[in-house]
């Protein structure tokens, strides 16, 4: 009942939305009102399904398709109610957003609404049919959501490479069903499970990692993340980062428990591509201007970090190790979470900061926080979560996955220790850039001077600042509860790895351990008593020692340069703090710098001997530069090439179909 009715509130919401249209202001909250009202009912179902013994819904009557099933299971449960708990707090920015001045347009709250109900289905089919019609509803809605406001020149270029990278991953979805069904005879999920190991086995895993790979953004398939991401309005981006992207990792979790094992060169493979997709992504992440651009790269490097988890519980399966299945899918779980939450956090505060700036050059956005504060301050708490800090869930997540990845001393498998320790050393340097990319971004966006030309009346209204709250919640009091948190992923994960032994994570009912006992503690709950008991101490120590004058100290403007004489807008910048990593990086980024003298006319003249030079730099993306480019230029080459047999004669056309024929019977002879 609740998520038929979660269902139908998507529905009307989008009937809404095409209805009344957006030229009334009461009307353009109306559908994300509804979209509210339904993720809060599949939220607690979700809740509740945790809990509870599987059940199966026959969705035949709606589907008209043969029979077709949903299935209600812990897996299913736990990531219906991250989701759409978050799904709740996003479509309550969202009816701010849409109550506010600005340009809305017709089909992004349908969009918005088709998404919703595309991810809802996704995780509760339990049969291919289902699965993959939900999912080329996803592809539709994620175009819809990036081209329907027609904004901008490059809007078109990032819906078709969103698009085209959602068909990609729903090919490699569907060949890999073919396979699994054409040897068991039988769409269902369920009886995929007898598939022995195989080259059919091997093909089908690679397929499904491939599909769902590209819907979360590993490398080659995240050049749509850094256009796709930024072309949609407002909080609507919150929707396709911290929810629809998820989708893909709830795949992956799914199809785990159905095929089993891998291979053992898949999961070196899966565990190399989720490393150099996590540092790729927080290197370009690092260097960007734009502010929606490095969170859309940010989104590429945790990708990267949960996949690389995921990898760890491959190759856990791969050996027969029940604990290091635990302590990989635990920690990805972890990450995933604090990536939703912290990626739509991100996202929703950054549309209330571009909508009161007019841009999201980070140049223009110096200090931004000072003046809208509950953007700002969810902003900022996002932040430190995805810089790995504490006390936040970002660094327990993220904490588990270094844990996770030390384990390479329990295989036995010379392959498999190489794929962990590669992996490893990925992760620990992708770490560290992650506190100084969103070290900059604290610095210049949150805590620079105030800007001139904002006013505090730009804040998001009401529900928004509700909105905004439960999503920052979200990203610290996980850590506070982590042992609460641990039982309930570990009740999720149940239908994959024995709750037992997830729970081995507890030492003690506030301490965590990597599930391996003896091998390291953490307690991020002691932390939120520590860490600010140590402020107070620290602060009464220094008041105490300086004699009163600790208040009285000299205070001057936030982030300017320490070099003598350089203030005001001479003084860093967000391109010249991150013109270092730059130059450390450059093989990596593809660094590419032009000089040219420019003269500075006659009002501006030159000392003897002097001379006024420009420095242009330029980041190459290598997988776009080198992969994609030159397969643009072969298939149109070939196009080009082929359009010249349209204009050919009937006696040469008799010949292709000639050669054709002979082709097919030399063939057909030699398979016999």
């Amino acid at each position: 009942m609740l998520l038929a009715t979660g269902l139908a509130a998507f529905a009307i919401g989008a009937l809404v939305d095409m209805i009344a249209g957006v030229g009334r202001r009461w009307a353009r909250a109306v559908p994300y009102l509804f979209g509210a009202v339904g993720s809060g009912l599949l939220a607690a179902l979700g809740a509740r399904t945790i809990g509870s013994v599987p059940i199966t819904i026959d969705a035949s009557w709606a589907l008209g398709a043969g029979k077709s099933t949903l299935s209600l299971d812990p897996l299913a449960g736990i990531f219906l109610a991250l989701l759409f708990g978050l799904a709740f707090a996003v479509c309550l920015c969202a009816v701010a957003w849409a109550r506010s001045d600005g340009d809305h347009h017709r089909g992004v709250a349908s969009g918005l609404m088709v998404l919703l109900a595309s991810v809802a289905v996704i995780v509760v089919a339990s049969d291919a049919f289902v699965f993959l019609f939900a999912w080329e509803l996803l592809t539709l809605s994620f175009y819809v959501l990036t081209s329907a406001t027609r904004s901008t020149v490059h809007q078109p270029p990032a819906a078709w490479a969103t698009v085209g990278t959602g068909k990609v991953s729903g090919a490699a979805l569907l060949f890999g069903f073919l396979l699994l069904a054409g040897r068991t005879g039988s769409l269902a999920f369920a009886s995929w499970h007898g598939v022995g190991p195989g080259a059919l086995h091997d093909a089908a895993w690679t397929l499904v990692v491939v599909g769902f790979g590209a819907k979360v953004g590993l490398v080659p398939f995240e050049v749509w993340i850094p256009v796709g991401y930024p072309a949609a309005p407002g909080p609507v981006r919150a929707g396709l980062a911290g929810i629809a992207a998820n989708v893909g990792v709830y795949g992956l979790w799914r199809f785990f428990g159905i095929l089993g094992a891998p291979p053992e060169w898949l999961v070196v493979a899966v565990l190399l591509v989720g490393g150099m997709t996590a540092l790729l992504g927080i290197a370009f992440a690092a260097v960007q201007s734009r502010l929606t651009r490095i969170v859309a790269y940010s989104s590429i490097e945790n990708a990267g970090l949960i996949v690389t988890a995921y990898g760890v519980a491959l190759a856990g399966a791969a050996i027969g190790s029940v604990q290091l299945v635990a302590v990989g899918l635990l920690a990805a779980t972890l990450q995933t979470v604090a990536h939703a939450m912290a990626k739509s956090t991100l996202f929703v505060a950054v549309a209330t900061i571009e909508a009161a700036a007019g841009t999201d050059e980070l140049s223009a956005l110096r200090g931004i926080g000072r003046q809208l504060r509950w953007s700002g301050g969810a902003f900022g708490i996002a932040a430190v979560t995805l810089a790995g800090l504490p006390p936040t869930i970002g660094f327990v997540s993220e904490w588990f996955i270094l844990e996770a990845l030390m384990q390479q001393f329990r295989l036995h498998h010379l392959a498999l220790q190489l794929g962990l320790a590669g992996a490893g050393a990925l992760v620990a340097l992708t770490t560290g850039l992650a506190a100084l990319t969103f070290l900059r971004l604290l610095g210049l966006v949150i805590l620079g001077p105030r800007p001139p030309g904002i006013r505090r009346s730009q804040e998001t209204g009401l529900s928004g600042k509700i909105g905004l709250v439960l999503l920052a919640l979200g990203c610290l009091v996980p850590a506070a509860a982590s042992p609460w948190e641990l039982r309930f992923i570990a009740r999720g994960l149940g239908p994959l790895v024995p709750r037992s032994v997830v729970l081995q994570s507890l030492k003690q009912p506030w301490v965590l351990q990597p599930v391996f006992r003896g091998f390291s503690i953490l307690s991020p709950s002691w932390l939120w008593i520590a860490l600010p008991v140590a402020v107070i101490v620290v602060t009464l120590g220094a008041v105490g020692c300086s004699g009163g004058r600790y208040f009285r100290i000299r205070r001057v403007p936030s982030w300017h340069s320490a070099t003598a004489g350089v203030a005001g807008p001479s003084s860093t910048t967000p391109f010249g703090f991150a013109n270092l990593l730059r130059h450390v990086l450059g093989n990596v980024l593809g660094v590419s710098r032009t000089v040219r003298v420019i003269d500075p006319g006659p009002a501006h003249p030159l000392p003897p001997g002097s001379a006024s030079v420009e420095t242009r730099t330029r980041v190459v993306e290598p997988v776009e530069t080198y992969l994609y480019r030159p397969a643009r230029w072969v298939g149109l080459g070939s196009a080009r090439a082929a359009k010249r047999l349209q204009s050919g004669n009937l006696a040469a056309y008799v010949a292709y179909m000639l050669i054709a024929l002979m082709g097919v019977l030399a063939i057909t002879a030699f398979l016999h």
